[in-house]
């Protein structure tokens, strides 16, 4: 499977409690990747060429800054009870929605919303519980997205096949 993710660029301590978030909330995947924002989620591997050339098509474009300011709990379809808690930006949000739309021409079913994911809960609750302290002492955070990298799963290994400066 191929990923498209924007790397965001965070002050340290930013960065560093992100982190730890996913590492306490979503420990398989902290394990395989830092903080992101996926603008492609598992297309197949038949796709590389494309989605290098579309890469290509956005080298050069300017780089720009997002602020994470609330947090926002999406329940998975019951009977489960889990729930993934996502970060999400107010400003930067219309530019990782374009370079979306960009890389994926065809809709896909569910709108896209821009979102760094922090953790998946067995409990709603859970998650809402955490969404609260993390509002408090956390956010709002600013970065800025300076790189794009289009990624290759195999098994539990995520190489970068392609980067791309903005």
């Amino acid at each position: 499977m191929l990923y498209v993710v924007a790397w965001p660029v965070l002050a340290e301590a930013d960065d560093t409690a992100l982190r730890r978030l996913r590492a306490q909330y979503h420990p398989r995947e902290a394990a395989l990747i830092g903080p992101h924002f996926t603008l492609v989620f598992g297309a197949a591997v038949s796709q590389e060429a494309k989605l290098h050339d579309a890469l290509d098509g956005l080298a050069g474009r300017r780089p720009f800054w997002f602020v994470l300011d609330r947090l926002v709990r999406h329940d998975l379809t019951p009977p489960a009870r889990a729930a993934y808690l996502y970060a999400v930006p107010a400003d930067g949000g219309a530019e990782l929605a374009n370079l979306y739309d960009e890389l994926n021409p065809t809709p896909a079913g569910e709108p896209f919303e821009p979102h760094i994911t922090l953790g998946l809960f067995d409990r709603a609750a859970d998650a809402e519980q955490v969404a609260r302290i993390v509002e408090r002492q956390h956010l709002p955070m600013h970065g800025r997205i300076e790189e794009l990298a289009l990624l290759r799963r195999s098994g539990d290994a995520l190489d970068v096949v392609k980067s791309v400066r903005l």
